[in-house]
């Protein structure tokens, strides 16, 4: 079961680089297909955000354990995607969440710096 995430997010494309994001997106999907028919994540969820003046526009969320999402994290595809995502992307980031079990873990980590 899934204890990990990441969090994928951009704000739009660079003027000028529409179409190379499109096209981008859509390698990523397939490539983030065969993540999950390998057994590397458990799921993928892409999201576009409804307009609301912000900074953040899209994102997706990758379900997994934590050490195959490390794993993933250091695949030479995953590197060249997110190189290319900072080139045509505004405000690319990947970050790293908790879920589940993991979340509790965190929680208790936390708790001993405010008692």
């Amino acid at each position: 079961m899934a204890n990990s995430v990441l969090f994928i997010g951009w704000n739009r494309s660079v003027a000028g680089r529409e179409q190379q994001a499109m096209d981008l997106f859509m390698k990523v999907m397939e490539y983030y297909g065969q993540l999950q028919g390998d057994g590397k994540i458990e799921s993928f969820e892409p999201v576009m955000l409804a307009n609301h003046g912000g900074d953040l526009n899209g994102f997706v969320l990758i379900r997994g354990d934590e050490a195959k999402l490390d794993e993933v994290r250091r695949e030479e595809a995953f590197l060249n995607f997110s190189i290319e995502a900072g080139y045509c992307l505004e405000n690319f980031g990947v970050i790293r969440g908790y879920i589940g079990d993991s979340i509790s873990n965190i929680f208790s980590q936390w708790s001993k710096h405010i008692s």
